[in-house]
């Protein structure tokens, strides 16, 4: 059993862990925001990041991905801004071009990038997630609180197959050890409640009743990441 409370443990412990790629780390660090609160990245710095060395081969990638602006039917100025920088220059200054991209132009400019550069297979990566999350962000704000719950339920469903996997890998074999094992779950993420607890504090018996079908979609949700935290951290 010491081997096991170790185990929970440490899966316990990844749950209020975040864990950054390097993609995200690389272009979140060179995000700015304006005075309307909006998000923007700097081309000349985009182009550092992606390791291309001068602005004329870089501004190629630029030219091209607003081509795919316009084709998919998008206002090439509203994701790329035309801005000049003032730069140093010996002992004066000088503007030299730049554009504001935003989030979709730097998606555009990162997928039309040279895909043999590690750099920007992260940012393909790191960018092609972010819209994604986007696309989910606006779908749910479309369905009903049930559809919610349903649609976060059948989530949740499928990672507690894939937790309880990895949890028997671990060396949880016996239905004790493994409600042991999800009680260390909760407590984490219900500040030291287990799931009879909170089974008693919604009004249900644990016997015959899951809690999980007792949650709001927030709630849902919250349990959604702390199951994924768990066997992703194996």
């Amino acid at each position: 059993m010491i081997f096991l409370a170790k185990i929970i443990d440490v899966v316990v412990k990844s749950i209020i862990k975040r864990k950054q790629t390097n993609g995200e780390k690389t272009f979140e660090s060179i995000k700015h925001i304006d005075e309307q609160g909006i998000e923007y990245w700097s081309a000349r710095e985009l182009q550092e990041v992606l390791q291309y060395k001068e602005w004329r081969n870089f501004e190629k990638v630029i030219d091209t991905a607003r081509i795919a602006c316009k084709i998919s039917k998008h206002e090439v100025n509203d994701h790329f801004v035309e801005v000049n920088k003032i730069v140093e220059a010996g002992a004066t200054k000088k503007p030299i071009k730049d554009y504001h991209l935003s989030r979709y132009a730097c998606y555009l400019i990162v997928m039309n990038g040279d895909p043999r550069k590690e750099i920007i297979a992260n940012g393909q990566t790191y960018f092609a997630v972010k819209t994604r999350q986007q696309e989910y962000k606006e779908l749910h704000a479309q369905l009903t609180e049930d559809e919610k719950r349903l649609f976060i339920r059948s989530g949740i469903k499928q990672r507690n197959q894939l937790l309880a996997e990895a949890a028997k890998r671990a060396g949880i074999i016996t239905p004790k050890e493994y409600a042991i094992f999800q009680d260390y779950g909760y407590r984490g993420l219900y500040n030291e409640e287990t799931a009879r607890d909170i089974a008693k504090r919604k009004g249900i018996d644990p016997a015959t009743d899951n809690i999980l079908d007792h949650m709001g979609s927030t709630e849902l949700i919250a349990n959604l990441f702390r199951i994924r935290r768990c066997y992703e951290k194996e």
